[in-house]
């Protein structure tokens, strides 16, 4: 094919090029700011991942979707390219039960699960990603079912400016600039992006718009952060929900996010409260050229007031806090409600045998005006073997309540359900870690008990609407290895990544044959990345995805990308689907075909 030949021809010309060796970022010192207590990455007892910034400019992604898709036990699953819609899953739940956050806010959504992507931001502006594995409800609240992942956002603003331009298949042309700004009391990050393309098939055309700002004022004396997001997606939806070949589907969504924030922070104790507003807007049509045929309209508003804590003591370090937020949905087919939610949590780690042993119990106490109180304990463990090897283990109990349209959303094929119960899980995980500068690598069994989980089903084979419906109980147990090594060819590092995850649930015994969206579970995941620098000013990447699903389909993915560096100029080149994969993520939409995107990145000194 054309585009793997260019790719091909690109590869073998750029070893006449020179470069620089790409510094490699250490995580040990690294903490986790997505808990209420900072921990560093070596020392925490839970399945954490961190990919740092080097790794992102490194791999083959061009968006957050698309980056997370290479790490064992995320299933992110795509509807094309570009982002325009990507449902988040990690370890098999479903895309309402795992909870993105932006350093720290969450961004979970009362009309539905599918916009949490929608938050997610521009590479340009990211410094690390977090991905917490297992129940955390005690640690974030509902919707960290599965698990939550955190997008760190950069904090060194010097001054700076950095354009980006791509273009490629399907009339794909992106455009970005980000700006960076250090003021006497101030500091500025700025980023405003286009992606658009044609579509690699009929009606899959996207425009999107990507506006971020970061600020930090009063920097001498109380520093206040403030986080803006704006993010806008107009895109053709074919087959995302229907199989009629009649019906034109369309969709626009907008997702905006403004934040306040502020720390104080005395040798023992931390306070951070932070004032946000979230505002999510929704129209999808199911014939583009005929808006009056049918059209769903929804707007959802959040606003939130929070302040997270830590204090330390002689019997170690206690994180506590509080969060209080309304909802506010205005929808021509969900109504109008709102709803009140008021969460407190706190945990402490205790600390034995010579700081050997590590013990950090907790809980999350909720209200919801329209589902009452809940509690929801848990508790992490972990024991240190050896400076560089550490056994771990945490239980716990998490929930996500219905959303609107769980609850509300009727149409003539789909039907909600006002008298929902919760889902609840008790989950459990053991593990181990091994950590070095040159290998590391983790391994970890799971389980996960749940009742209550809201699926779509018919009755039986004669009823063509689907109902939400609380299932009784599905077991989930799995198994996830990841490890990394890095070595050195004529001083420049190279490192392999490689990730498995297995995973086995009963969910396919409840009502295989009528049920809606259960049926698209990773039984294996099998990802090899692999970074190499061989010549100086050029690195390769090179992604393999394997996966097997509940439903048989199996598909094998290569994923590519050089990046050459020439002073302040950056020329990458990305393939994707490099052989023609014939394959389905979600839902009726086919994966887009072998592709190929050249960029360039020029940074003004």
């Amino acid at each position: 094919m054309k585009s793997i030949s260019v790719f091909l021809l690109l590869i073998m010309l750029s070893f006449a090029l020179k470069a620089q060796e790409i510094e490699q970022q250490v995580l040990d010192s690294v903490l986790i700011s997505s808990t209420r207590i900072d921990i560093p990455f070596k020392e925490n007892s839970r399945t954490i991942t961190v990919i740092s910034a080097e790794e992102i400019k490194n791999s083959a992604a061009i968006n957050v979707a698309d980056l997370l898709q290479q790490f064992a036990g995320i299933d992110i699953r795509r509807r094309g390219t570009g982002g325009s819609q990507a449902d988040l899953h990690i370890r098999g739940g479903g895309f309402d039960q795992t909870l993105l956050l932006i350093d720290g806010i969450k961004m979970d959504d009362a009309q539905t699960g599918h916009h949490t992507m929608n938050a997610a931001l521009p590479i340009e502006v990211i410094k690390r990603i977090e991905i917490i594995k297992g129940p955390a409800a005690r640690i974030f609240g509902q919707n960290a079912f599965t698990g939550a992942i955190n997008i760190v956002t950069k904090d060194n603003l010097d001054t700076s400016v950095s354009t980006n331009l791509e273009t490629g298949s399907f009339e794909q042309l992106n455009g970005s600039i980000t700006l960076g700004s250090s003021l006497e009391n101030s500091t500025h990050l700025v980023h405003a992006g286009k992606m658009t393309s044609g579509g690699y098939r009929a009606n899959t055309d996207y425009d999107n718009t990507n506006l971020f700002v970061k600020s930090v004022f009063n920097k001498r004396k109380q520093p206040i952060e403030m986080l803006a997001t704006f993010f806008d997606r107009k895109f053709g939806a074919q087959n995302f929900y229907t199989t009629n070949p009649s019906f034109f589907e369309y969709e626009e969504t907008q997702n905006s996010l403004l934040a306040f924030t502020t720390k104080f922070k005395s040798e023992r104790f931390k306070v951070q409260p932070r004032l946000y507003w979230k505002r999510n807007q929704d129209m999808f049509l199911l014939r583009r050229e005929d808006p009056s045929f049918y059209r769903n309209f929804h707007i959802t508003n959040k606003i939130g007031a929070e302040a997270n804590a830590s204090y330390t003591s002689k019997l170690g370090v206690t994180g506590f806090g509080v969060d209080l937020s309304k909802t506010y949905i205005s929808s021509n087919n969900l109504g109008h409600r709102n709803r009140f939610m008021a969460n407190m949590f706190i945990e402490h780690q205790f600390k034995f045998i010579n700081d050997k042993l590590d013990v950090t119990p907790g809980v999350a106490l909720t209200y919801f005006s329209d589902f009452k109180f809940h509690a929801f304990p848990g508790l992490d463990i972990g024991y240190r073997i050896s400076d560089n090897l550490k056994a771990y283990g945490n239980i716990g109990y998490t929930y996500r309540i219905p959303t609107y349209t769980d609850l509300f959303y009727s149409d003539p094929a789909t039907q909600g359900n006002p008298d929902l119960e919760p889902e609840e899980a008790f989950g459990q995980e053991i593990g181990l870690k091994w950590n070095t500068s040159r290998f590391s690598a983790t391994i970890a069994a799971f389980n996960r008990d749940a009742t209550n989980l809201i699926d779509y089903i018919r009755p039986n084979s004669n009823n063509a609407i689907f109902t939400a419906t609380n299932i009784t109980e599905v077991n989930t147990k799995g198994l996830e290895f990841d490890a990394s090594y890095n070595f050195k060819i004529k001083d420049m590092t190279q490192t392999l990544n490689f990730g498995y995850a297995y995973l086995d649930d009963t969910i396919l015994d409840q009502n295989e044959a009528l049920s809606r969206y259960s049926l698209n579970t990773l039984r294996h995941q099998y990802i090899t990345r692999f970074s190499s620098q061989l010549i100086k000013n050029v690195r390769q990447n090179i992604v393999y995805k394997y996966a097997e699903r509940t439903t048989g389909q199996t598909y094998n993915v290569w994923d590519a990308s050089l990046l050459i560096k020439i002073e302040s100029a950056e020329l990458s080149i990305t393939a994707s689907n490099i052989f023609d994969a014939d394959y389905i993520e979600t839902g009726f939409v086919p994966m887009p075909p072998s592709n190929i995107l050249f960029g360039l990145r020029y940074n003004f000194k």
